[in-house]
Protein backbone atom coordinates (compact mmCIF):
# COMPACT_ATOMS: atom_id res chain seq x y z
CA UNK A 1 0.00 0.00 0.00
CA UNK A 2 1.55 3.35 -1.03
CA UNK A 3 2.21 5.97 1.63
CA UNK A 4 -0.25 8.85 1.72
CA UNK A 5 1.34 12.20 0.89
CA UNK A 6 0.58 14.69 3.63
CA UNK A 7 -0.09 18.22 2.37
CA UNK A 8 -0.17 21.53 4.20
CA UNK A 9 -3.91 21.71 3.51
CA UNK A 10 -4.37 18.34 5.22
CA UNK A 11 -2.36 19.56 8.22
CA UNK A 12 -4.39 22.78 8.52
CA UNK A 13 -7.70 20.92 8.08
CA UNK A 14 -6.73 18.38 10.75
CA UNK A 15 -5.68 21.21 13.08
CA UNK A 16 -9.00 22.96 12.41
CA UNK A 17 -10.97 19.81 13.28
CA UNK A 18 -8.97 19.36 16.48
CA UNK A 19 -9.60 23.01 17.41
CA UNK A 20 -13.28 22.61 16.57
CA UNK A 21 -13.79 19.59 18.82
CA UNK A 22 -11.27 20.24 21.60
CA UNK A 23 -10.11 23.85 21.43
CA UNK A 24 -7.03 25.59 20.09
CA UNK A 25 -4.95 24.45 23.07
CA UNK A 26 -5.16 20.88 21.72
CA UNK A 27 -3.69 21.86 18.35
CA UNK A 28 -0.35 20.14 18.88
CA UNK A 29 1.92 18.31 16.46
CA UNK A 30 1.34 14.91 18.09
CA UNK A 31 -2.46 15.36 17.95
CA UNK A 32 -2.36 16.43 14.31
CA UNK A 33 -0.13 13.46 13.41
CA UNK A 34 -2.50 11.12 15.22
CA UNK A 35 -5.51 12.58 13.39
CA UNK A 36 -3.75 12.18 10.03
CA UNK A 37 -2.41 8.74 10.92
CA UNK A 38 1.19 9.68 10.24
CA UNK A 39 4.40 10.42 12.09
CA UNK A 40 5.15 13.91 13.35
CA UNK A 41 7.78 14.41 10.62
CA UNK A 42 5.39 15.61 7.84
CA UNK A 43 3.76 18.00 10.32
CA UNK A 44 7.11 19.59 11.13
CA UNK A 45 7.76 20.05 7.41
CA UNK A 46 4.81 22.44 7.19
CA UNK A 47 4.89 23.91 10.67
CA UNK A 48 8.09 25.78 11.30
CA UNK A 49 6.29 27.12 14.35
CA UNK A 50 2.89 26.51 15.91
CA UNK A 51 1.96 30.19 15.87
CA UNK A 52 1.86 30.13 12.07
CA UNK A 53 -0.30 27.02 12.06
CA UNK A 54 -2.63 28.51 14.67
CA UNK A 55 -2.94 31.63 12.52
CA UNK A 56 -3.89 29.41 9.56
CA UNK A 57 -6.50 27.73 11.77
CA UNK A 58 -7.83 31.13 12.92
CA UNK A 59 -8.20 32.19 9.26
CA UNK A 60 -10.13 29.00 8.53
CA UNK A 61 -12.31 29.70 11.59
CA UNK A 62 -13.05 33.21 10.26
CA UNK A 63 -14.12 31.75 6.92
CA UNK A 64 -16.30 29.20 8.69
CA UNK A 65 -17.89 31.95 10.80
CA UNK A 66 -18.73 34.07 7.78
CA UNK A 67 -20.32 31.15 5.94
CA UNK A 68 -22.23 30.09 9.04
CA UNK A 69 -23.67 33.55 9.68
CA UNK A 70 -24.68 34.03 6.02
CA UNK A 71 -26.44 30.64 6.07
CA UNK A 72 -28.36 31.49 9.26
CA UNK A 73 -29.55 35.05 8.69
CA UNK A 74 -33.05 36.12 7.79
CA UNK A 75 -32.82 38.41 4.79
CA UNK A 76 -35.96 40.23 5.97
CA UNK A 77 -34.34 41.04 9.34
CA UNK A 78 -30.59 41.11 8.65
CA UNK A 79 -29.54 43.12 11.67
CA UNK A 80 -31.24 41.16 14.46
CA UNK A 81 -30.88 37.79 12.79
CA UNK A 82 -27.13 38.31 12.41
CA UNK A 83 -26.80 38.79 16.17
CA UNK A 84 -28.87 35.68 16.76
CA UNK A 85 -26.72 33.74 14.29
CA UNK A 86 -23.60 34.60 16.31
CA UNK A 87 -25.28 33.39 19.48
CA UNK A 88 -26.41 30.18 17.77
CA UNK A 89 -22.85 29.66 16.57
CA UNK A 90 -21.56 30.16 20.13
CA UNK A 91 -23.97 27.42 21.23
CA UNK A 92 -23.22 24.95 18.41
CA UNK A 93 -19.50 25.62 17.99
CA UNK A 94 -18.19 26.98 21.31
CA UNK A 95 -14.53 26.21 20.55
CA UNK A 96 -14.66 27.95 17.18
CA UNK A 97 -16.46 30.92 18.71
CA UNK A 98 -13.72 31.25 21.34
CA UNK A 99 -11.03 31.07 18.67
CA UNK A 100 -12.81 33.77 16.67
CA UNK A 101 -13.10 36.01 19.72
CA UNK A 102 -9.62 35.42 21.09
CA UNK A 103 -7.46 35.44 17.96
CA UNK A 104 -4.95 38.25 17.74
CA UNK A 105 -6.03 41.19 15.61
CA UNK A 106 -3.10 43.26 14.36
CA UNK A 107 -3.21 47.00 13.78
CA UNK A 108 -6.18 47.71 16.05
CA UNK A 109 -5.82 50.81 18.22
CA UNK A 110 -9.45 51.93 18.48
CA UNK A 111 -12.97 50.55 18.43
CA UNK A 112 -13.36 52.19 15.03
CA UNK A 113 -10.39 50.14 13.77
CA UNK A 114 -12.08 47.02 15.12
CA UNK A 115 -15.36 47.98 13.47
CA UNK A 116 -13.63 48.54 10.13
CA UNK A 117 -11.97 45.13 10.39
CA UNK A 118 -14.97 43.12 11.57
CA UNK A 119 -18.00 44.75 9.96
CA UNK A 120 -19.28 44.89 6.42
CA UNK A 121 -19.44 48.61 5.54
CA UNK A 122 -22.80 48.23 3.79
CA UNK A 123 -24.46 47.04 7.00
CA UNK A 124 -24.38 50.54 8.54
CA UNK A 125 -25.96 51.98 5.39
CA UNK A 126 -28.66 49.31 5.47
CA UNK A 127 -29.35 49.96 9.18
CA UNK A 128 -29.47 53.73 8.57
CA UNK A 129 -31.97 53.30 5.77
CA UNK A 130 -34.10 50.80 7.68
CA UNK A 131 -34.24 52.87 10.89
CA UNK A 132 -34.18 56.31 9.26
CA UNK A 133 -31.06 57.43 11.15
CA UNK A 134 -27.71 58.76 9.96
CA UNK A 135 -24.98 56.39 8.83
CA UNK A 136 -22.82 57.65 11.71
CA UNK A 137 -25.46 56.67 14.25
CA UNK A 138 -26.10 53.39 12.47
CA UNK A 139 -22.39 52.58 12.76
CA UNK A 140 -22.48 53.37 16.47
CA UNK A 141 -25.59 51.22 16.96
CA UNK A 142 -23.97 48.40 15.02
CA UNK A 143 -20.71 48.72 16.97
CA UNK A 144 -22.61 48.69 20.27
CA UNK A 145 -24.47 45.55 19.21
CA UNK A 146 -21.26 43.88 18.00
CA UNK A 147 -19.58 44.53 21.33
CA UNK A 148 -22.63 43.36 23.25
CA UNK A 149 -23.16 40.26 21.13
CA UNK A 150 -19.51 39.25 21.33
CA UNK A 151 -19.61 39.69 25.11
CA UNK A 152 -22.84 37.81 25.71
CA UNK A 153 -21.84 35.18 23.14
CA UNK A 154 -18.61 34.63 25.04
CA UNK A 155 -20.51 34.20 28.31
CA UNK A 156 -22.89 31.84 26.52
CA UNK A 157 -20.04 29.73 25.11
CA UNK A 158 -18.22 29.26 28.44
CA UNK A 159 -21.07 28.47 30.81
CA UNK A 160 -22.22 25.01 31.84
CA UNK A 161 -24.71 23.49 31.81
CA UNK A 162 -25.57 26.57 29.80
CA UNK A 163 -27.85 29.57 29.70
CA UNK A 164 -30.90 29.10 27.53
CA UNK A 165 -30.68 30.62 24.07
CA UNK A 166 -34.05 32.31 24.64
CA UNK A 167 -32.67 34.14 27.68
CA UNK A 168 -29.69 35.30 25.62
CA UNK A 169 -31.96 36.44 22.75
CA UNK A 170 -34.12 38.38 25.23
CA UNK A 171 -31.02 40.13 26.55
CA UNK A 172 -29.91 40.94 23.02
CA UNK A 173 -33.32 42.48 22.33
CA UNK A 174 -33.14 44.58 25.53
CA UNK A 175 -29.68 45.81 24.53
CA UNK A 176 -30.85 46.56 21.00
CA UNK A 177 -33.78 48.63 22.27
CA UNK A 178 -31.51 50.59 24.63
CA UNK A 179 -28.87 51.24 21.97
CA UNK A 180 -31.53 52.18 19.41
CA UNK A 181 -33.15 54.61 21.86
CA UNK A 182 -29.75 56.18 22.46
CA UNK A 183 -29.17 56.53 18.70
CA UNK A 184 -32.60 58.06 18.11
CA UNK A 185 -32.20 60.53 21.00
CA UNK A 186 -28.81 61.59 19.65
CA UNK A 187 -30.30 62.11 16.20
CA UNK A 188 -32.87 64.48 17.70
CA UNK A 189 -30.24 66.77 19.26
Amino acid sequence: MPKQRITKEMVVNAAFEIARTSGMEQVMVKNIAEKLGCSVQPIYCYCKNMNGLRQDVAEQVNGFMQKYVVAHINKNDLFCSTGKAYIQLAKEEPHLFKIFILHQREGISSLNDLYQLEANPQIAEMIASELNISVTQAKQLHLNMLIYTIGIGTIFSVTTPGISANEIYEQQEIAYEAFLKQALEYEGK
